[in-house]
């Protein structure tokens, strides 16, 4: 097996698809390799384990620009700058689950409303989605 592979590969081996790597290019995640005169640009294993990186970096909630920080970090001697990107995005996640508790709240006193009307009249749900 060859050390290097075609964008075509790689997006197979990491589980995406080649518009997914290009993203990452143009986004500066990822580098673009030389294309050899008349030949296909050749990624390595390294590149196979920077996709993975950068998916499980979006499973964890980090944005694309957090994640390439993170990736900037990961070729410094002092990655100590990781802590405070992962306690920011802590904080933002923290932030977001209580509005989404609140958000479930209001639509399960919603629901309940509908429910107790029976499908009579105006709809609990509908009107206080204009705000009524």
């Amino acid at each position: 097996m060859s050390d290097t592979m075609t964008i075509g590969r790689l997006a197979k081996a990491a589980g995406v698809n080649v518009e997914t790597i290009r993203y990452y290019q143009r986004r500066g995640l990822l580098m673009e390799p030389r294309k050899p005169p008349g030949g296909h640009r050749r990624y390595s294993s390294t590149v196979l384990r920077q996709v993975a990186f950068i998916r499980r970096a979006q499973q964890l909630g980090f944005t694309l620009e957090e994640i390439g920080k993170l990736l900037e970090i990961c070729s410094s001697e002092d990655q100590g700058d990781a802590l405070g990107i992962a306690e920011q995005r802590r904080a933002v996640l923290n932030a977001r689950a209580v509005e989404l508790i609140r958000m479930r709240e209001e639509l399960d006193l919603l629901i309940e409303s509908c429910r107790k009307m029976k499908g009579r009249g105006p709809s609990p749900l509908i009107r206080a989605l204009f705000g009524d």
